[in-house]
């Protein structure tokens, strides 16, 4: 077994740092500007930009944009990066596939979220779910990284969630009842260009930015094994719960054994909400697309 195997099995989370050039951060900001002018395609509930608004004043009104690959080659490319790929093939195996990615840009003052497991709402049936944070700004316990409880994927159960209405964190409901103290958990303070793995049952959360100014910016993928199906949505009238499998989804690695199944275009980007805009999503007219288990990843 690989020493990130390893780590990632007994941990449930790993970091990869220096794992993105300096020129693909940079590029990766750059998009997150041109999505948010709308200049990459609509994306649902996005705020209009203003007369003048400098690149600083349009993604600062946005928390997150959910499944920028949809609009964007380069967050579609980033997907794929080499160095995700390699430690997905060695922590879940040789076929990968994605179905979600999200921009995070996480102003000064914007909320974090509380504890949850991804699992709660990204369900597999083989427990194979891995987000890969990508840092594109310096995380910081100031700025809001991300906090883990290291091993707390080992029980394999997924813990009760219930509403909350802390002011530090958005809409998502938090994780209760588990058997791990705050003194337990620890910050995970990377550089711009790092990569955090992290395994669909750990526990994690994220404060908000506190830091006087600036952005925290991470765009997060989620991936599992292709081998297993992925119930990620409402069946239909002729549908098993049993076999749903949910096909809106990129291959990164292997081969797809569903290929049979064929590919859908189900999900259309949108802006996550936080408490300042109110805790409703708002899609595009997408009648296919069901936001039903979608991940309120940090």
């Amino acid at each position: 077994m690989s020493s990130y195997a390893e780590f990632y099995r007994e941990q449930g989370y790993l970091v990869v740092e220096n794992a993105l050039e300096a020129a693909e951060v940079e590029a990766l900001r750059r998009e997150t500007v041109s999505i948010c002018r709308g200049e990459r395609g609509a994306v649902g509930g996005l705020p209009e930009v203003q007369p003048g608004d400098s690149d600083e004043d349009v993604i600062k009104r946005t928390l997150c944009v959910h499944f920028p690959h949809k609009i964007s080659d380069v967050m579609l490319g980033a997907i794929h990066h080499p160095v995700v790929v390699d430690v997905l093939t060695q922590v879940i195996g040789p076929n990968v596939k994605c179905m979600q990615s999200m921009l995070f840009i996480k102003a000064a003052g914007k909320p974090g979220q509380a504890w949850h497991q991804d699992e709660d709402f990204i369900p597999t049936r083989d427990r194979s779910l891995c987000g890969a944070w990508l840092a594109l700004d310096d995380a910081t316990v100031d700025n809001g990284c991300l906090w883990m409880l290291p091993g707390s994927h080992q029980p394999g159960i997924l813990w009760q969630m219930v509403p909350q209405d802390d002011p530090r964190f958005d809409c998502t409901d938090t994780s209760t009842g588990f058997p791990y103290r705050e003194e337990d958990a620890i910050p995970v303070e990377v550089r711009a260009g790092s990569i955090v793995f992290f395994n669909g049952y750990t526990l994690h959360r994220s404060l908000q930015n506190r830091a006087s100014g600036g952005f925290r910016r991470a765009l997060v993928n989620h991936y599992m094994s292709a081998e297993s199906l992925l119930p990620w949505r409402k069946p239909r009238e002729d549908e098993w719960v049993a076999t749903l499998d949910h096909r809106d989804i990129v291959m990164v690695a292997g081969r797809d054994p569903y290929t049979w199944r064929g590919t859908e275009n189900l999900m259309t980007p949108h802006i996550r909400p936080d408490k300042e805009g109110g805790c409703k999503y708002v899609e595009l007219d997408n009648p296919n697309a069901v936001l039903v288990g979608e991940d309120d990843e940090d």
